[in-house]
């Protein structure tokens, strides 16, 4: 199996922060998780998805000098 690419991780990280913004507070106000959990782990796959963005131009100019 293909290891996943750096593009594939920050798209599937970006996708879960999404599904978390729109069911997790459903789940606190259901009494399933706690305000303080849900902001945390909103907080941390956001982090996540962070570290994965692609770094445009990141090495635009390097060996041109």
């Amino acid at each position: 199996m293909a290891e996943a690419t750096q593009d594939e991780k920050f798209k599937v990280a970006t996708r879960e922060v999404k599904m978390r913004k729109r069911v997790y507070p459903r789940w606190v106000v259901d009494g399933r998780m706690k305000q303080a959990d849900m902001d945390r782990e909103i907080r941390v796959m956001e982090a996540i998805a962070e570290d994965y963005r692609p770094q445009a131009g990141l090495f635009d100019g390097i060996g041109n000098a």
